[in-house]
């Protein structure tokens, strides 16, 4: 307890007390006055230093400023953390006083080695500033901030003087969040040195000495690069017997736009990494082997694809087919004696630079691409083709006894919504004849049973004859909302498993037994995972540890699986689960020492009834280091469309990086969601935000007044896509938002339905048969375009070059309209990026820009924004 107390003190200390001013320091200059320091170790010159190179070059001790001793980019110092050195050695972080604001090093002794030291500080800017950093010392030094080199000093003097710092300054700018200075300082060998270091921070005219903290303890919250930098889990196999799970992650390689992946199989029992396979191949579309000792995997060179065998105990490799040209993907048969893959056959070239579109679907560049389904036997390597003709075949699945395949085609039905409809079959493998099952509008995928009696299919409410609508008459179900029925083949019976079941599923998947069927679901703003008795026809949750479960993967042979489970300021964690005893437990990775220091703002629920007396649900997403005594600017974030903003972690529009850069956050879910029932999801149907503008207006009205805390006068909203669409409807509406932005936002209804890859597509939904010509309503009197006179909000417009979901004509639109009015309003191009905002550093300047635009409008703080788009 005292140690605790003790620590408590320090903590207050540091962050109080670090920002007093020496005796000479003016108010825009604050002094340093305590440091973490590391070493000394000595150090000595190569061999041969003091003969010339090839280059006429010597080396000396001002060399080893640029030398890498050690690799820092991975350290977060504090008192006592140590540091492995050569021969098992350890260095250990101490924290050093420098009450007159200059830290002294006094040896006693004379040195007979150069020294090397490291000395620590965390910055903590409270604003967006541009600070000028002085440094003076009468020893060689580099410093680095956030590992940049911003000074340097090549000599050491005899007498140390503040007049030595004119020459070691350097201006730097600095975002909100947490920077490490680090300053790397070498002690020649001389007798009885007394080395000195000052360092000062002059703030510029804008900035109260307040906007920049110091510190020796690392105090840490999120920001956009540590939120791109983590490692993130893109996929999951869980081997048959549930023993092991194979991860492969993702990792972001900057400053380039550049990413590593790598794989990593861990025990599911204990948690302990088993193997590792990184930085040797590039392995791809990782799948264990039935008999779980294996794994398969591809490589591509030149579109050559080659398909390999890894043994675990042997750890010996072999070919199991090569020379694969245009493969897609492959799926092993239960027993292992074969597998079936997909090669994509590619249309003749057009040389003539014309085209006649034979469809609306012939705009997509890849749609004259054609899939064709394919057999390799093993262990003899034969192949056979199984599929042929005009249009393309998906596997859905392969027969339990390995006889049959159950694949899927689609083709173009322009008569009635969707526009298309979906052919299911089951190919005999022994001769390969073919019987049709049906032709279904809205059913999307199937699956076999374990003992091949039943298919397990996925589609909307209105698959075969609306049998999975739980509306009334004349009320049109959004076919989003995604049902489960089971097919019995031999009777041809089929029955509605979810239809009274509000979740929408996401993914399905069988037990060994057939007894029962995982259900990964989109549960209000949750992904729960369920499980549903076939025998009892109930449903059980299945605590994940997260409130959103993003991957699952099950054993095909025992209840066992692993996921991957985030919340509302809660990283993903990858977790291990024993679905029949309904128990989790943690399974630790890199994930979880990339956000161990990161501190979050608590996050509480905050619901309100609409007009109609419906239920809108929500949340708050509070500041780290939240006072009720103070008063916050506010960002109001929403979809509005067919998905819910689930509790999940970060993601593109993260709710913890602006509560980090000291904004309160209220998300809210509006009516037309899937996951909260049928009922509540046919809301959107032709809905166009009428209802929704309301219930965004109404929650943000309820959220100020109950919140006197938030300042109303400093509130901006956000929305991308469809919700873009919403923020452009919004600030047509109202006068209650201070600053917006609306990335990939529809501005004209029609013109997203026509020109959109997937315009006509999302409207059978949405807008189930409407159309301009019969609802001038929806299509123009509520297109936020033909609104624009009524738009006076500050308007930043987001539009990737290349987006094919919205083209970027529909904020191109928007924007020429407002600068006509004389509004204000910007428009920022992200060149080349589609729908979503994917390139590393494009997407880093780009969640920036969403900030800086907020903090010129709700903090009065232009200086961020004017930095990143000078005149």
């Amino acid at each position: 307890m005292k140690k605790f107390v003790t620590f408590a003190l320090i903590l207050l200390f540091v962050f109080a007390g670090s920002t007093a001013f020496s005796g000479t320091a003016t108010p825009s200059t604050l002094a340093v006055n305590r440091w973490l320091q590391l070493g000394p170790v000595p150090i000595s010159l190569p061999a041969f230093h003091q003969i010339p190179d090839l280059q006429g070059k010597t080396v000396s001790l001002k060399d080893f400023l640029d030398f890498s001793f050690v690799n820092t980019s991975q350290w977060h110092p504090k008192q006592g953390a140590r540091i492995p050195w050569e021969k098992g050695a350890f260095l250990t972080w101490k924290t050093v006083e420098c009450p007159d604001d200059t830290l002294t090093l006094k040896i006693s002794h004379p040195l007979k080695k150069a020294q090397l030291y490291y000395f620590a500080l965390y910055l903590r800017p409270m604003r967006f500033l541009k600070a000028k950093i002085r440094i003076a010392s009468n020893t060689m030094f580099q410093a680095y901030l956030d590992g940049k080199s911003i000074i340097k000093k090549s000599r050491a003097d005899t007498q140390f003087t503040r007049a030595t710092s004119e020459s070691a300054s350097r201006a730097v700018a600095m975002e909100p969040g947490q920077h490490l200075l680090l300053i790397k300082a070498i002690i020649p060998a001389q007798q009885n040195p007394t080395v000195q270091i000052s360092t000062r921070l002059e703030l510029p005219d804008y900035a109260e000495p307040a906007a920049l903290k110091f510190a020796t303890i690392p105090d840490e919250t999120l920001t956009t690069e540590k939120l791109l930098n983590a490692p993130r889990i893109t996929r999951l196999v869980v081997s048959p017997q549930g023993r092991f799970v194979a991860v492969r992650f993702k990792q972001a390689l900057p400053p380039s736009d550049k990413n590593e992946s790598w794989i990593e199989i861990f025990r599911l029992k204990n948690g302990k990494r088993f193997r590792s396979f990184r930085g040797i191949l590039k392995i791809k579309q990782f799948e264990w082997a039935p008999d779980g000792r294996s794994f398969s995997y591809v490589t591509t060179e030149d579109d050559q694809t080659t398909l390999w065998l890894y043994d675990l105990q042997s750890e010996k490799t072999r070919i199991l087919a090569r020379g694969l040209k245009h493969f897609s993907n492959y799926t092993w048969s239960p027993d292992g004696s074969f597998l079936v893959y997909s090669i994509e056959q590619p249309p003749a070239k057009n040389q003539t630079g014309l085209k006649r579109l034979k469809g609306l679907e012939d705009r997509w560049p890849w749609w004259r691409t054609r899939s064709f389904l394919y057999r390799l036997n093993l262990p003899t390597g034969t192949r056979q083709r199984l599929t042929a003709g005009r249009l393309s075949t998906r596997l859905n699945a392969i027969s339990p006894d390995g006889k049959k395949l159950l694949f899927t085609r689609s083709l173009p039905n322009y008569k009635e919504r969707p526009y298309s409809k979906t052919q299911f079959f089951i190919l005999n493998l022994e001769d390969l004849h073919v019987d049709s099952l049906w032709n279904d509008k809205w059913a999307n995928s199937a699956q076999w049973s374990p003992d091949g009696r039943y298919l397990l299919i996925l589609g909307g409410p209105d698959a075969f004859d609306g049998l999975g609508v739980n509306l009334p008459k004349n009320v049109p179900a959004n076919d989003y909302d995604t049902q489960a029925y089971l097919y019995e083949l031999k009777s041809g019976k089929l029955f509605p498993v979810t239809k009274k079941f509000n979740p929408s599923i996401n993914h399905a998947q069988w037990s060994k037994d057939g007894q029962t069927i995982y259900f990964l679901t989109t549960d209000h703003a949750y992904q729960h995972l369920y499980a549903f008795s076939v025998k009892d026809k109930r449903f059980s949750l299945i605590p994940a540890g997260g409130a959103v479960v993003h991957r699952f993967a099950k054993a095909s042979g025992r209840p066992i699986a692993a996921a991957v489970v985030s919340g509302p300021s809660f990283p993903p964690r990858l977790v291990a689960l024993d679905l029949a005893k309904k128990r989790f437990h943690y399974l630790e990775t890199s994930l979880d020492n990339f956000y161990q220091e990161l501190k979050f703002g608590k996050v509480e629920n905050f619901d309100f009834t609409a007009g109609d007396g419906l239920k809108i649900e929500g949340r708050i997403y509070y500041p780290p280091d939240f006072s009720s005594q103070k008063t916050y600017p506010a960002i109001v974030y929403y979809y509005g469309g067919t998905t819910p903003v689930t509790r999940s972690f970060g993601g593109r529009y993260p709710k913890e990086l602006w509560a980090a850069n000291g904004y309160v956050v209220y998300v809210l879910q509006p009516a037309g969601a899937i996951g909260f029932g049928q009922a509540f999801s046919a809301l959107h149907v032709n809905d166009w935000g009428q209802r929704v503008a309301q219930e965004i207006i109404d929650g943000t009205r309820f959220f100020l007044k109950t919140h006197p805390f938030v300042d109303s006068s400093r509130v901006g909203c956000i929305g991308a896509s469809y919700g873009g669409f919403m923020t452009m409807s919004l600030v047509s509406k109202t006068s209650l938002f201070a600053a917006a932005v609306a990335h990939a936002g529809i501005s004209s209804i029609s013109s997203y339905w026509g020109e959109g890859y997937w315009g006509y597509l999302y409207s059978a939904i949405a807008t189930a048969n409407s159309f301009p010509w019969n609802r001038q309503d929806i299509y123009v009197n509520r297109s936020p375009l033909f609104n624009a006179q009524n738009i006076k909000t500050p308007l930043l417009l987001l539009h990737g070059t290349a987006d094919t979901n919205v083209p970027p004509g529909e904020s191109i639109q928007l924007f020429t309209a407002l600068k006509l009015l004389g509004r204000s309003v910007e428009f920022v191009e992200i060149k080349g990026e589609n729908h979503h905002i994917l390139t590393y550093g494009k997407r880093k300047q780009w969640t920036k820009t969403i900030l800086a635009w907020f903090d010129k409008w709700l903090k009065a703080q232009p200086e961020w924004w004017n930095a990143l788009y000078q005149k």
